[in-house]
């Protein structure tokens, strides 16, 4: 650009003869130096609380606590229950880019009224409690462990069954909280400790594209400290300590916080799109298992006027109101549903199913029928990828399948399936599946509907109507 400029300039002087012409090449400014990153500190009036204010040029400032809250803003405040020293760091972003420097407040005293909260009793047990309270991951709960979307609010990719990481070196980690005059944190996990495979090298492991169980041993002297942004609260531990499954981090989200049970949320150190979820209980405590009612209802959706249950989506395409392609012969209805399988890896198990919220009482009803048009036009030749296990085309059947919720991720284990297949193309039928062979199963609470089958990637259009659970 500097160059192209003095051009300009010459250009100039050939055409008017002007003695001299200087312009500057416009370059970012440098960054900021570490003595330039300054700022102040005053208590409040009560000594625990502190007030930090940046003093220092930019356009964003960032603060590290030095008990693992994290902060923004030219002027932020901060609550130190416990005494000691801390390391607080700014770092300030200017537009030639940023510089930290750090300064260590000193807290004299603990200040016992401000550990006396509901949080920090529910954690450790409260002040009376010497040897803190003890959690460990709740194994028996479906969605113990679980993952989901960053964007997400729920494990809605993976939740593990009970007692599903039994090998893992997963279940013997307990984790000890402790309020006295500092916040201690004692990791026990029996020498091994069940990582995320491409976080597992921040531990001692190496980088793999699955889980498994590393020998690590966990440092001493952890502690914890809550912090608070906005409406959410976060579980954070110092010096890159952890809480059970290892996910390359070491602040949570609190979910839920009760005196017997913790719920937690947090992200990935390898992966910036994954959240990890884990559920906990006090050491020696089994929550009670609360089972859904049990009920005999008839099921109905003729997708022209509104069905008595609600369809939910899982990777499918859904429209529970299109126009019926074909209306002739056995379904003259206006409306239909579209049930569209999308090409691709991501969608190989697409469907759509119902989940009740009470279990059905099959010894009642259980005979499902639905109406399908599968239509020729669809490709069941090509191959477009698919799982070494499964049918390597796009299948003309509909699988219904039966499952139990609880079970999360892996409700399928333990599933009762059917699968029709369609021979007849471009016209309505009528299938038929009879689930009288699990009619004495007490734990199905979900009706899964697949159509075109299942771990391949290839794409299809179907359509559905009339679905109903009968006697």
């Amino acid at each position: 650009m500097k160059n192209y400029i003095s051009y300009i300039c010459l250009l100039f002087l050939a055409a008017f003869s002007w003695t001299g012409c200087e312009v500057e090449d416009p370059e970012l400014a440098p960054a900021p130096t570490a003595e330039q990153v300054t700022f102040t500190m005053k208590p409040t009036s009560n000594p625990n609380i502190i007030t930090f204010t940046s003093t220092a040029p930019g356009f964003k400032a960032l603060w590290d606590f030095g008990d693992g809250a994290t902060g923004e803003g030219t002027e932020v405040t901060h609550a130190y229950p416990v005494k000691g020293e801390y390391t607080v760091k700014l770092t300030i972003y200017t537009a030639g880019g940023s510089t930290s420097s750090t300064q260590k407040v000193t807290i004299a005293n603990t200040n016992p009224t401000m550990l006396n909260r509901e949080d920090y009793n529910f954690l450790t047990g409260g002040a009376n409690q010497l040897e803190g309270k003890t959690w460990v991951i709740d194994k028996q709960a479906g969605g113990h462990l679980g993952i989901g979307p960053i964007t997400g609010t729920t494990p809605e990719w993976y939740q593990a069954a009970p007692n599903e990481k039994a090998s893992e070196g997963y279940y013997d980690d307990e984790m000890t909280f402790k309020l006295s005059n500092t916040l201690s944190y004692t990791y026990k996990n029996n020498g091994t400790t069940f990582t995320n495979g491409a976080n597992a090298a921040g531990i001692g492991g190496v980088a793999s594209a699955s889980d498994y169980t590393v020998n690590y041993v966990p440092p001493a002297n952890l502690t914890w400290s809550i912090s608070e942004e906005g409406t959410k609260k976060f579980l954070i531990i110092s010096n890159g300590g952890f809480i059970g499954y290892y996910t390359g981090v070491s602040k949570y989200e609190i979910l839920s916080l009760t005196e017997n049970e913790m719920y937690l949320r947090s992200g990935s150190g390898a992966n910036a799109e994954h959240a990890w979820y884990q559920k906990l209980v006090r050491k020696g405590y089994t929550a009670p298992v609360v089972q859904k009612p049990f009920k005999v209802v008839d099921l109905n959706d003729n997708f022209d006027t509104p069905g008595n249950f609600t369809w939910s989506i899982e990777k499918a395409l859904f429209n529970e109101s299109y126009d019926n392609p074909a209306p002739v012969g056995i379904n003259t209805s206006a409306k239909v549903a579209r049930y569209t399988k999308a090409p691709g890896k991501d969608n190989e198990f697409a469907n759509v199913f119902i989940d009740l919220g009470y279990r059905i009482d099959l010894s009642k009803r259980h005979v499902i029928k639905l109406k399908v048009f599968v239509p020729s036009y669809n490709d069941y030749v090509s191959m477009a990828g698919a799982e070494d296990w499964a049918v390597k085309t796009l299948q003309k059947q509909v699988s219904v399948k039966l499952q139990n919720s609880l079970l999360g991720g892996n409700a399928f284990t333990t599933q009762a399936e059917v699968i029709q297949k369609v021979t007849q193309m471009d016209q309505w039928v009528e299938l038929t599946f009879d689930f009288s062979g699990v009619s004495q199963r007490t734990d199905f609470d979900k009706i899964l509907v697949q159509v075109g089958g299942e771990g391949h990637f290839n794409p299809g259009i179907f359509f559905l109507d009339d679905f109903q659970l009968m006697p």
